[in-house]
Formats: structure tokens, C-alpha cells, sequence
């Protein structure tokens, strides 16, 4: 149950589209005075050394970030979210970590604001502990991060910025990615939530979309990065993040970004997605 391991994958084209809607998203977020509470349901270790056995084994890092290592093109987005990965590099030429969504989000977040980090696999929490829980403003939690959120909205600044990213290891995982958003949301509904999801099956990214769409709950959109056409053979073509109540930016730079990104990171059938699915 508890096998999935990020350290495969870090730094791939999944977590390059998560890691800049996330920064674009917390940048937002952080520009006004109040305090801000970040959910990070499902954290990982929170920091990834490349040169380790695991993203070794996979190199899925290649395909990712290292394609845009040495970016130079024009998109301030892009150019910010390589900056930001840059920095856990020390300023190093040389690409040897990449952070988890925690690491990322820390990256962004001020003093005012706080972290709510939740992570189930027993090695990875310890990373994690050693990683980020050095901050009175982060709170590392062994423990179940759907029933985690549940029990934190709606936070006591009143803002907050959740991110769920399970990996999906189960197919009942994507039923409950849904059903905890929407008891979250009926909870909570100013809050900004975001899903990501990956596309190894089409039908089941259908039917979360189905099942946002009439739960009722408004102003959703849709960022999606394909890397190759959608495939019935196993592995994973495209991944994405829907996000309910986005900063009111979002959609234009996902335009910008993502035609760019198809270019950099995708094959010669790669696509992307920015749209509407539900209205405010």
C-alpha cells in the first residue's frame, strides 16, 4: 500500500507542471499582508538528491527539469521556476537536487505563513522531518492526509492553499481525491485547492473532471502537460493539476507556459489543456 517512492520520480515533466502552478499560485497568494495556511496532503520526502539510486534507476529527471536546466527563453514563469530550483542547488551550474512540493512551497511562503506537511510512508517522513521541520511555522504530521485536511479547514487565518497529490497507487484513490475535495470545499470554500493527477487511464481523469463539474462547486480550472499521445499501453502520457478558486492570473500564464512547455518537454504528439471547466 505505502510502496510508491517519489525519489523515482522527481523532477520529471509531472512535477515540472506542479511545481510552477504551485509557485505561480503561492507567489499570488503571498502578496497580500494576511497570514497564509498551506496543505500539503501527501508531501514526500521533500527534498531529492539526483545522484541517489532511486532517480538514478528511472532518470526521469532528463525528460523534466534537466531539459530546462539551461532554459532560455522569454517566459517569466519558466524562467522563476528554474530560478527557484536553481537555488536548491546553490547556485551550482550542476543539477544535483530537486525539491518536493514542501521544499517548493517554503521556497515562497514568509514567516507569517504556515505549513502543514502530511506524509504516511515511514522513510519518507523522516526525510521529511529532517528536511523541512526545523521551522516553527511547519508542521510535519505522520499521518493520513485526506482525513489531515479535513480536520484543518477552514484554517483560523481564513487562507489557505491546499495541494493534493496522492500517487494514486489505488483506482479508489481517485474517487477520494474528489470526495474529500468536496467535503473540504463544503467545509471551506474560499480556500484554493489544488489536484494533481496524472493520465495513465483517460476515463478516470474524465470522471474526476464529471464529478467536479456537478458536485456544485465553482470556478474550476484546468492545466494539463502531455508529453505523448494518450495510450492504452501502461505508463503515464500526461499529468495536470485542476485548481479550484485560482488566482485570477493563473489562466493566462498557463496559456503562455504551456504551449512552451509542450515544445521543450513532449514528443512530437505531445498537447496541453487550459481551460475552463467550471465558471465562477
Amino acid at each position: 500500500m505505502l510502496s510508491y517512492r517519489h525519489s523515482f520520480h522527481a523532477g520529471n515533466p509531472a512535477d515540472v507542471i506542479k511545481h510552477l502552478v504551485l509557485r505561480e499560485v503561492l507567489e499570488y497568494l503571498t502578496q497580500k499582508d494576511k497570514s497564509l495556511d498551506y496543505i500539503d496532503t501527501h508531501s514526500g520526502a521533500g527534498l531529492y538528491a539526483l545522484a541517489s539510486e532511486e532517480a538514478q534507476k528511472t532518470q526521469e529527471f532528463e525528460q523534466g527539469i534537466a531539459k530546462l536546466w539551461h532554459y532560455q527563453g522569454a517566459n517569466k514563469a519558466i524562467e522563476k521556476y528554474v530560478e527557484l530550483i536553481k537555488n536548491f542547488n546553490l547556485g551550482s551550474d550542476n543539477l544535483t537536487f530537486y525539491p518536493g512540493s514542501p521544499a517548493v512551497a517554503d521556497a515562497v511562503l514568509r514567516v507569517i505563513d504556515k505549513s502543514w506537511l502530511f506524509e504516511l510512508h515511514p522513510q519518507d517522513i523522516k526525510h521529511l522531518d529532517e528536511n523541512l521541520n526545523r521551522k516553527r511555522n511547519v508542521k510535519v504530521k505522520f499521518e493520513d492526509g485526506f482525513k489531515g485536511l479535513i480536520g484543518l479547514v477552514p484554517p483560523a487565518s481564513r487562507r489557505a492553499c491546499v495541494l493534493m497529490d496522492p500517487p494514486y497507487e489505488i483506482k479508489s484513490d481517485y474517487d477520494k481525491v474528489v470526495d474529500t475535495i468536496i467535503k473540504a470545499h463544503k467545509r471551506f470554500s474560499s480556500g484554493t485547492y489544488m489536484i494533481w493527477y496524472p493520465v495513465v487511464q483517460r476515463e478516470r481523469i474524465d470522471r474526476m473532471e464529471q464529478r467536479l463539474t456537478d458536485s456544485g462547486i465553482r470556478n474550476i480550472s484546468i492545466f494539463e502537460l502531455a508529453t505523448s499521445a494518450d495510450s492504452d499501453e501502461f505508463g503515464m502520457t500526461a499529468s495536470g493539476m485542476i485548481v479550484i478558486n485560482p488566482p485570477w492570473t493563473l489562466k493566462k500564464t498557463m496559456g503562455e507556459v504551456l504551449p512552451e512547455l509542450v515544445q521543450l518537454l513532449s514528443d512530437d504528439d505531445g498537447f496541453y489543456r487550459s481551460e475552463q471547466l467550471v465558471d465562477e
